[in-house]
């Protein structure tokens, strides 16, 4: 029977599966890095979501790991080639939050749209402004997507639905309908990100390409923080060059710097606390395959 830590928060209906599969489930669902560094050489398994980081010196201490679970698409956060030296497996739940993902980024696109979060802060206030909100349509609208993976394509499915236009760009897959990245943004009215954290991806949305894009666009980040430029972003939005931005993940989170903090309270801005893949429906997803995942390696 192995020994597993819950480090980040897991369906009840999961844990209790995994418990009568015969897996000895800890649940520390708060659990602080210090603290985890300390405990984790009790554990055969360890399952995680974007908020416990999995570095190489955590690795290095975990004497009896037989597998990280990862509750969630990316793996950014954990140092992956160093655990398979270990001989260590991981293992993600790559589908579980695809839908939660693409219905927050319609919600934002329309609420940009629509000034929704402008127009609620003045009702709250007395303020009755509905002069100053006449907001634009979706529909008709180029919908720019960077990153045509499993949420890249099921956006587009969706936003084609509401009478989009939907082109995309994604250098590891071979279509002849994808566009390169200078003419997506060329062409696009709104622009989202769905696109994995690192090196290759990091300030992909610079200073240089936000010049490129239509005046005027609306921009989308709900992928991993780090892949647009918050410096350029901010000036790209003061002048003008971006009407909006919807933003739900950050270079650092909660966001702490004067930089993100002047960022998110700009009034063109929407910010949301990371909060893509929290829906009821995604952590029973999650939970669910992190469950068949943990018996699998565990029971």
């Amino acid at each position: 029977m192995g020994k597993l830590l819950i480090c980040d928060p897991v369906d009840e209906s999961a844990i209790e599966e995994m418990r009568n599969a015969g897996v000895d489930v800890d649940v520390r669902d708060d659990i602080s890095a210090e603290e985890l560094a300390e405990v984790i050489g009790e554990y055969e398994g360890i399952v995680v979501r974007s908020r416990t980081k999995v570095p190489s010196a955590l690795i290095d201490r975990a004497t009896s790991l037989k597998v990280i679970i990862r509750g969630g698409v990316g793996l950014d956060s954990i140092d992956v080639a160093h655990a398979q030296e270990k001989g260590i497996a991981v293992r993600n739940t790559p589908e579980a939050n695809s839908n939660a993902v693409v219905e927050l980024v319609l919600g934002l696109m329309i609420a940009l749209a629509r000034n929704v979060t402008s127009a609620d802060k003045a009702m709250k206030e007395g303020r009755w402004t509905k002069k100053q909100l006449q907001g634009t349509e979706i529909e008709g609208k180029t919908l720019g997507i960077i990153g045509f993976g499993r949420i890249g394509q099921m956006l587009g499915d969706k936003a084609k639905a509401l009478g989009m236009e939907v082109r995309a760009c994604d250098p590891y897959i071979a279509d002849s309908d994808l566009l390169c990245l200078e003419d997506l943004l060329a062409v696009a009215d709104y622009i989202s990100l769905h696109v994995p954290g690192g090196a290759e991806t990091k300030n992909l949305l610079d200073a240089e390409n936000l010049q490129k894009t239509k005046r005027g666009v609306f921009i989308v980040q709900a992928s991993r923080g780090g892949t647009v430029d918050e410096q350029a972003l901010y000036e790209a939005l003061e002048s003008g060059q971006v009407a909006g931005a919807a933003l739900d993940v950050y270079t650092e989170e909660p966001p702490k710097s004067e930089l993100l903090h002047k960022l998110v309270g700009l009034p063109q801005v929407i910010a949301t606390p990371h909060i893509g893949a929290a829906t009821e429906e995604a952590l029973a997803r999650v939970g669910g395959e992190v469950a068949a995942l943990a018996i699998s390696y565990l029971a």
